[in-house]
């Protein structure tokens, strides 16, 4: 999901839109809209810390979700390789995009193991999947989670349906973690179907944004299931 971390901000913001023209939308987000949405923020603004034993406890865990038979030797180590991380240290990645992106990682693992072993597997076996983990991550996670650290206070409305549309799925308390795995999901099709190379890495991840934007725009989404990519989570 390439582009400015003000996108989502911009998402939720932003007036008007082609369907729209200049209607105005008159909604006031609910108290339990404006709880999940503080609470999103409050996650954003926490810092990726690995002298904090929970934060280690964490990578920890990722490594278990990713690689239940195999024990982790260390939280700098070569294996972290094995999983697509460039380096022996993931620690570097997390640090740029917040503990939060490290819990989106966690929540997508432990929430759709098939998948993630699906995907790991296939690398082994040399099968096209979208790229290795560390690419995917780091990239889905600078526009779906670290850009809300520029969200407007939550007295501001919407001002567009898609920003709507967002703030209505967080009724869901993991909507946005959800929508993370989506947005994994999303951008892994885009590559195959694309054919793509790694050179075209920023183009899959423009096509991925601007798919999202557009099922954020249907008018019949009251719920993360309600996004016709959810499906891809349950193929």
């Amino acid at each position: 999901m390439v582009g400015s971390r003000s996108w989502i901000g911009g998402l939720l913001y932003r007036s008007g839109n082609k369907r729209h023209g200049e209607k105005t939308l008159d909604y006031s987000l609910s108290p339990l809209q404006e709880k999940r949405l503080q609470r999103l923020q409050e996650r954003l603004q926490v810092p990726f810390d690995e002298t904090r034993p929970d934060h280690q406890e964490a990578l920890k865990a990722l490594w278990q979700a990713a690689f239940p038979n195999t024990i982790l030797r260390g939280l700098i180590s070569e294996q972290w390789k094995e999983m697509g991380w460039q380096g022996p240290n993931p620690s570097t990645d997390f640090r740029g995009c917040g503990f939060i992106s490290l819990e989106n990682l966690l929540f997508f693992a432990r929430t759709y193991p098939v998948i993630v072993q699906a995907r790991r597997q296939a690398s082994q076996l040399g099968i096209p999947v979208c790229c290795c983990w560390h690419q995917c991550f780091v990239y889905v996670n600078s526009d779906v989670g670290f850009v809300f650290s520029t969200i407007s206070p939550l007295t501001e409305k919407p001002r567009s349906l898609q920003g709507l549309n967002f703030i209505k799925i967080l009724s869901d308390e993991e909507a946005f973690d959800v929508l993370y795995c989506i947005a994994f999901e999303m951008m892994d099709a885009q590559w195959l179907a694309m054919h793509a190379s790694y050179m075209q890495f920023n183009e899959v991840l423009q096509v991925t944004r601007t798919q999202l934007e557009r099922e954020l725009s249907l008018e019949d989404i009251h719920r993360i299931q309600d996004l016709p990519a959810y499906n891809l989570l349950y193929q």
